[in-house]
């Protein structure tokens, strides 16, 4: 992987700029930096896996070439005005230098394209939603200030561990949600208005819905109703309904929209009052 980094020279950065950093270490390196007049300011998107992998890139360049600087995360989309004359092009004109040799090059290489991958929403790649889960277990890494070593920790991710991990954590989850399964009723959606699926009272496991609304889905186009998993648990003081479905041409959202609700035709919810609730049970078909 080749990359050719512009230097930027940011002067009195400090003063202008330090509204926009909340972390106190952020402050204090900002404080150091200026004493020790560091003209070279790397700011990345925090928290971005694809910012924190620039900041890496920016972090390697400027080692390269023994060039001072100071990389800080920074979340603000506040726009800066860097000084006229502050593209440096005295560099590295002309051409690119290898930042990673080639036992890194692969990695980095592969985990970048899976966090495209994901970053553009295609969702394209194998294994990607295991991916996901695995990489966002890094997340709270992110900060270079606070980890010191976030640069060797990315370059030491690997794709292959991290959806490795990621199916276990869905594996675990789904056996969770099996557990719920067996006991699942009829519900007749909108009192029948919209037909019939199987439906799961999860009261304190809401954080599994979306697994057990998935699977609930496919026992119910099995069982010959719509398929849809409806998963009901206590909210507070209410009720709130989660539909879910892994048919493409089954919209649940026309359902939890005509009950003041909302989501995608794959995944929705409203709140439902009880006594509404309790006439979309079965036992109330006539």
């Amino acid at each position: 992987m080749a990359l050719l980094i512009p230097r930027y020279r940011i002067y009195g950065f400090v003063s202008p700029l330090v509204r926009y950093f909340r972390s106190q270490a952020a402050l204090k390196a900002l404080g150091k930096a200026s004493e020790d007049k560091i003209p070279n300011l790397i700011l990345y998107n925090y928290p971005s896996f694809s910012g924190a992998f620039a900041a890496l890139f920016a972090h390697l360049y400027h080692s390269r070439l023994n060039l001072p600087y100071l990389v800080l995360p920074f979340s603000s989309v506040e726009p800066f005005r860097i000084c006229s004359g502050a593209c440096s092009s005295d560099l590295m004109p002309g051409y690119a230098i290898s930042l990673l040799n080639s036992t890194f090059q692969d990695r980095v290489e592969n985990v970048l394209k899976y966090i495209q991958d994901g970053d553009l929403h295609r969702w394209s790649l194998p294994d990607i939603r295991a991916f996901g889960i695995g990489i966002n277990h890094w997340r709270s890494k992110l900060n270079c200030i606070t980890n010191p070593h976030m640069y060797e920790q990315l370059m030491g991710i690997c794709t292959d561990d991290l959806i490795a991990n990621g199916n276990s954590h869905i594996s675990n989850r789904l056996a969770a949600a099996n557990k719920l399964l067996d006991k699942f009723f009829k519900i007749r959606l909108g009192r029948g208005l919209y037909g019939e699926c199987l439906g799961v009272r999860a009261d304190g496991n809401s954080d599994l819905s979306d697994e057990i609304g998935k699977e609930l889905s496919k026992k119910s186009a099995a069982a010959g109703l719509r398929p849809i998993g409806a998963v009901i648990y206590l909210q507070r003081k209410n009720l709130k309904m989660c539909l879910r479905t892994g048919d493409a041409a089954t919209d649940t959202s026309e359902v939890a929209k005509a009950y003041g609700g909302g989501g995608s035709p794959s995944s929705s919810s409203f709140i439902i009052r009880m006594d509404e609730y309790n006439q979309w049970l079965s036992v109330h078909s006539s």
